[in-house]
């Protein structure tokens, strides 16, 4: 297992190196001169070429990005001149309240999916089952970001149960109670299509195992329907499974970036676009680049669970 996890790693070591190039050619190629950008009104000549020169983006394109990638390596991302910060301290703070929305969100998904997913399986062709099939295919066709702001306008603005936006309380906040209550809205948003992607495939890979020939040796031996379900069928089903929730992680971690507009959660996603709108170039690409490495290591994630399920698979 060790020899097989090493592997992998080292498979992750290109795809991380691709996201750097495709990460800075994206933001070499966005129209117009930063520099202009950044200065506005102060934007004269002089100016223009002083900041150019400042900021390295004066040099040829492939020295820019070999200059980055060494300043990369030493852990050293640049340093963002409208926060005039360290773009590394910029980011890690910012990431850290996006993880702890795509991760509470990717919990409810994978939960919520798998148990709606077995009992549709179980209850084939029941109303149970129609009934499961029908909220998903609606929580699958839904827009996230309107469904957000139909939750807040239920819930923040006419029920009054959830704040609206935030991560805490303006005043007397900061507590785990605060933050899980300013944490409800905007990862059930985000989990919603996630959930219906994760049910659908689990129905489908249940009702394929529930076919096979050892599932009805075990009825046949007498072994009880719940353990047939749960102990043979649902740990055979999740092999299958657990490589879509990795992916669905990645969408959770994408999706965070409007559903943080939505709600002013403040992570990496509201950080994004304020740089891109101010041209921040190196808050972007620190940002971009660390949302990306973490997608690449969730799914490394996941294919190492699914190979602890099923040894075969090495």
């Amino acid at each position: 297992m060790s020899a097989y996890i090493a592997k992998r790693l080292l498979a992750a070591i290109p795809v991380l190196f691709g996201l750097t190039v495709i990460v800075f050619l994206i933001m070499a190629m966005i129209p117009g001169d930063p520099a202009t950008a950044i200065l506005g009104s102060y934007a004269t000549p002089e100016n223009v070429e002083k900041l150019n020169r400042d900021l390295g983006l004066d040099k040829p394109l492939l020295q820019q990005y070999l200059i980055w990638i060494a300043n990369l390596f030493q852990g050293d991302l640049g340093r963002s001149y409208t926060l005039n910060r360290p773009v590394l301290d910029e980011v890690l703070e910012r990431f850290s309240a996006t993880l702890i929305l795509a991760g509470t969100a990717l919990v409810l998904c994978s939960v919520l999916g798998l148990i709606a997913g077995v009992v549709s399986a179980v209850r084939q062709f029941s109303w149970v089952d129609k009934t499961i099939t029908l909220v998903v295919l609606i929580g699958i066709s839904v827009p996230s970001f309107w469904l957000g702001l139909l939750l807040i306008l239920a819930f923040a603005v006419n029920l009054r149960w959830f704040p609206a936006s935030g991560m805490y309380a303006i005043y007397g906040g900061g507590g785990p109670l605060d933050l899980l209550h300013h944490l409800v809205l905007p990862a059930l948003t985000l989990a919603v299509v996630a959930t219906g992607v994760i049910a659908r495939l689990t129905r489908t890979a249940m009702l394929e195992v529930l076919r096979q020939d050892y599932i009805r040796t075990a009825r046949s031996k007498g072994v009880t329907e719940n353990r047939v379900i749960y102990r043979h069928a649902f740990k055979a089903a999740l092999v299958t499974v657990i490589p879509v929730i990795g992916i669905q992680a990645g969408f959770v971690l994408g999706g965070a970036v409007y559903i943080e507009t939505v709600f002013q959660w403040p992570g990496i996603g509201s950080m994004l676009v304020k740089a891109i709108s101010t041209r921040d170039l190196l808050l972007v690409q620190g940002g971009v680049l660390v949302v990306a490495s973490a997608y690449v290591l969730f799914n490394l994630a996941a294919d190492v669970l699914q190979t602890v399920l099923d040894p075969r698979l090495r």
